[in-house]
């Protein structure tokens, strides 16, 4: 499968395949934050999902695919840290503000910081028409900020240190996903990248996790916990694996933009599984943020 996968690089069925990856990518972010919505700590469920990362990633880093590369070191440790610093960013900022806030928020900010660094990494450029769908997708994504932030009830003593770290959180997503783009490209084999990171990425989370857990007065039974995180890992390995992957088949920035669609998807699972009122002016936004992705993808 590698051997068909790196094939395709530079090819119009790259391409293609990019675009399916990054939308199911998307997808799959959607469901991953629905799995973490307002039930559970961020920090417990952030951590119950590393821990089942670790135990995932493992016996495929250790025994299936191709040991990495010298030189691929010190990317998985670059990797780590920046995903690591991403993973508290979030955390925290989940944690001093509602979720239908902070997350747009985020969603919003990675793909602007991220189509810059496509441009400075690997000199990627957008067309006018491009740079005209990525105003309208982010026009919708603040816009769907600012109507859960006026029309929600929300803590307004810590939203300003909230959209802060929503704000950090976003130039972060933007960091991993070049950093990630130009690691993945620089193995042979796409899949030892994937397992490695996985496995290396999941190892801090856990103690963190189990150091507040200790630390509660009225801690979360493990048992659910721990269902949780499993369910959340499986998504997580297809959700980033698949926009890593988007990346390495063809252009960084149009993959994250297009990933960027996740907020529509949040929106339906909201709607459809949440039982939650998205009413016609979040329609309305969401049609803008589905059509700065068309326009995207069909300006290139």
């Amino acid at each position: 499968m590698s051997d068909w996968l790196v094939a395709l690089e530079g090819t119009p069925g790259g391409h293609h395949l990019a675009l399916a990856l990054a939308l199911l990518a998307a997808l799959l972010h959607a469901v991953f934050g629905a799995l973490q919505k307002g039930r559970v700590d961020p920090w417990l469920a952030r951590g119950a999902i590393d821990a089942w990362l670790v135990v995932l990633a493992a016996p495929l880093a250790l025994f299936v695919v191709p040991w990495p590369e010298p030189h691929m070191w010190p990317l998985f440790a670059g990797a780590v840290v920046i995903h690591v610093i991403y993973k508290l960013l979030q955390a925290s900022a989940y944690t001093r503000g509602a979720y239908t806030v902070v997350y747009p928020v985020v969603r919003g900010t990675g793909p602007l910081f991220a189509v810059i660094g496509a441009y400075l990494i690997f000199g990627e450029v957008f067309t006018l028409t491009q740079w005209a769908g990525v105003g309208v997708l982010l026009l919708g994504i603040f816009g769907l900020a600012a109507y859960n932030l006026i029309f929600l009830v929300v803590d307004r003593e810590t939203l300003p240190a909230a959209l802060a770290l929503a704000v950090a959180t976003g130039l972060l997503v933007a960091l991993y996903t070049t950093y990630d783009a130009y690691a993945i490209r620089a193995t042979a084999d796409p899949f030892t990248f994937l397992a490695w990171f996985f496995m290396f990425e999941g190892m801090t989370m856990p103690w963190i996790a189990l150091w507040r857990w200790r630390r509660m007065r009225d801690g979360p039974a493990l048992r659910p916990l721990v269902a949780r995180g499993l369910i959340g890992a499986i998504v997580a390995l297809f959700s980033f694996g698949s926009i890593m992957l988007a990346t390495r088949l063809d252009k960084v920035g149009e993959a994250a933009v297009l990933r960027e669609t996740s907020v529509v998807f949040a929106a339906l699972i909201g709607w459809l599984a949440l039982r939650e009122t998205v009413g016609p002016r979040r329609i309305a936004l969401m049609v803008l943020i589905a059509l700065g992705a068309v326009i995207v993808e069909m300006g290139g």
